[in-house]
């Protein structure tokens, strides 16, 4: 009889330490804060507008020639 006792305050102890030390556990073990972005949408905005530009200006000067050799300025 005293033998179930002492099995039954171990259990009760090990099942109220196991949960007392996953919540203590859990909350030391907060994740860390999120990182800064290393590049921000008006950088990537920026540089497909450069992109975009570039390409406007490769066909302006691809198309122009075709363009201009039906007039004689010189």
């Amino acid at each position: 009889m005293a033998a179930s006792r002492i099995l039954i305050r171990a259990f009760v102890f090990a099942i109220v330490f196991g949960v007392v030390s996953s919540s203590v556990r859990a909350q030391s073990m907060a994740p860390a804060p999120a990182p800064a972005p290393v590049s921000d949408g008006t950088s990537i905005d920026q540089g497909i507008a450069y992109v975009l530009m570039f390409v406007a200006l490769l066909l302006t000067y691809l198309i122009h020639p075709l363009d201009a050799s039906s007039y004689n300025f010189f």
